[in-house]
């Protein structure tokens, strides 16, 4: 009886992860958005947005999803190698262009657990891309940008790491240049931030999916256009799709912490993002 009862215990674990996973789909997600998941490293899509950029580049909700890397990631010398892994890794998430997936090498923006990055430096380079015209932009004029939302690390990182942090800063900080001048108009760029969590929940891999949900639930919730909280909870072979992303592409990453990551990692199964409001 005892072996009977602790037998059942994966199966609930198995039943309560599938159940959550359907229901996540019933919240509201972004259609047909120029969407752009503004990473600090090659991997970071792997390790911390795999479920996201799955389930926002499913065909059937017409988003054009750009991956925007701000470094190589050559701490290790490793950067030339690490950038085809990011290509391959985008490829297996669901990205069918190798022109959606671009990769800034900048000497101000170094792969280093101890360097924050500038907001201003990070903030002139989504303008760069995004929103060239909107310093001529007369104030009378809507400003406009070439994309709908941004997806990145809140201002926590989840790890902590300070170049995730900083992303948080400059992608804020490009919010508010947009909107120079242009009081009383809409912003067009709207910030989604993934959700950090404490440590204990951070590495309960899919017992974390219910406890997700249920907070979501509570959360004070937007529909429309722009919902927010958006819900993303990955089934078995979503799961599976994200360890492989990082298992067959980001060889060069593969030490033995981060296949702990891999296997006890909520955000490999889920994400919860927050719509902020940047003023």
């Amino acid at each position: 009886m005892t072996w009977l009862a602790f037998l059942q215990i994966p199966a609930l674990i198995l039943a309560l992860w599938l159940f959550t996973a359907w229901m996540s789909q019933a919240f509201p997600t972004l259609q047909d958005k120029r969407i752009c998941l503004l990473i600090a490293h090659p991997d970071d899509e792997a390790m911390f947005f795999a479920p996201t950029l799955r389930w926002l580049t499913r065909p059937e909700l017409g988003n054009q999803v750009l991956v925007l890397c701000l470094s190589s990631g050559d701490a290790d010398g490793l950067g030339h190698i690490r950038k085809a892994e990011l290509q391959h890794s985008a490829r297996l998430l669901g990205i069918t262009s190798p022109e959606h997936v671009v990769i800034v090498e900048d000497a101000q923006l170094p792969d280093s657990m101890t360097a924050p990055w500038s907001a201003k430096l990070i903030s002139s380079i989504l303008t760069r891309y995004f929103a060239p015209t909107v310093a001529s932009t007369p104030p009378t004029a809507a400003p406009r940008a070439s994309v709908d939302a941004i997806i990145t690390f809140d201002p926590r990182g989840v790890s902590g790491h300070p170049n995730h942090r900083s992303l948080y800063a400059g992608a804020s900080l490009f919010l508010r240049s947009v909107m120079h001048r242009h009081a009383g108009w809409e912003c067009p760029v709207r910030l989604y931030t993934l959700t950090s969590v404490p440590v204990w929940r951070k590495y309960s891999s899919v017992v974390d999916a219910a406890m997700t949900v249920v907070t979501c639930l509570w959360r004070a919730k937007e529909r429309g256009a722009f919902p927010t909280p958006l819900l993303i909870v990955s089934g078995p072979g979503g799961y599976r799709r994200a360890q492989r992303a990082m298992t067959d592409a980001h060889r060069s990453q593969m030490r033995w912490f981060r296949w702990g990551w891999i296997g006890v990692s909520r955000y490999m199964v889920v994400n919860d993002l927050k719509r902020e409001r940047v003023v």
